[in-house]
């Protein structure tokens, strides 16, 4: 993972990023977390933007199966996608997390040619199942080939390793949070103590408090 602390420090500077370990963080799902991302946040800073955009062309680029379609989730991978896309001289479509309830009810938005070999971007793994919904989507309604999703920051959570092999799809990441710790500790961030409580939520996050 070259780019991989460089992204941590990023995160943190511009407070894309948050920890607290007391209190932690109550996430929409009501899970309690030392961590908050908000990755939507890299948009406004254009030298961070522009170091996002060259990682992921560059793990893009060492993948074993060449691209010919980059497509990104909604909404928070679509500004992503389609800058990589452009960056790329590559077709940009995104995928809807439901289908419209109009017209003709599509979840991919774009011309997708069926037969296509689809990388797919998202902005964060936490169990990976809108990840994996999209892969479905473009698998199924765009006939694509896609075996490849690329994120800038996961929460290394084991249920979505375990849901990525079952969909036969490999998850990469740019930079993840044993690494962002590390750098939050070398930082002075938060105490050691706060740290190896921090360490701990990634192996069983619905019972880490």
């Amino acid at each position: 993972m070259p780019h991989g602390s460089r992204i941590a420090e990023l995160l943190l500077s511009i407070e894309a990023v948050k920890l607290s370990v007391d209190p932690p963080f109550t996430w929409a799902s009501g899970l309690k977390s030392p961590i908050y991302c908000d990755n939507r946040m890299l948009y406004s800073h254009p030298d961070a933007r522009k170091f996002v955009v060259e990682a992921f062309i560059q793990r893009i680029s060492s993948l074993h199966v060449e691209p010919d379609v980059i497509a990104g989730t909604a909404t928070g991978a679509i500004g992503w996608a389609a800058i990589v896309a452009d960056r790329m001289g590559l077709p940009f479509v995104y995928v809807r997390s439901k289908a419209k309830e109009h017209g003709a009810k599509k979840r991919i938005e774009g011309d997708l040619q069926k037969g296509k070999d689809v990388v797919l971007l998202e902005d964060l793994f936490s169990t990976a199942g809108s990840a994996i919904s999209s892969v479905e989507a473009l698998r199924e309604e765009g006939e694509a080939n896609i075996s490849d999703v690329l994120a800038i920051f996961t929460y290394q959570f084991p249920e979505s390793l375990e849901i990525a092999d079952r969909t036969r799809v490999k998850l990469h990441s740019l930079s993840d949070l044993t690494t962002l710790l590390e750098v939050a500790a070398e930082q002075g961030r938060l105490s050691e103590e706060d740290i190896e409580r921090a360490k701990t939520f990634a192996k069983d996050p619905k019972n880490w408090l």
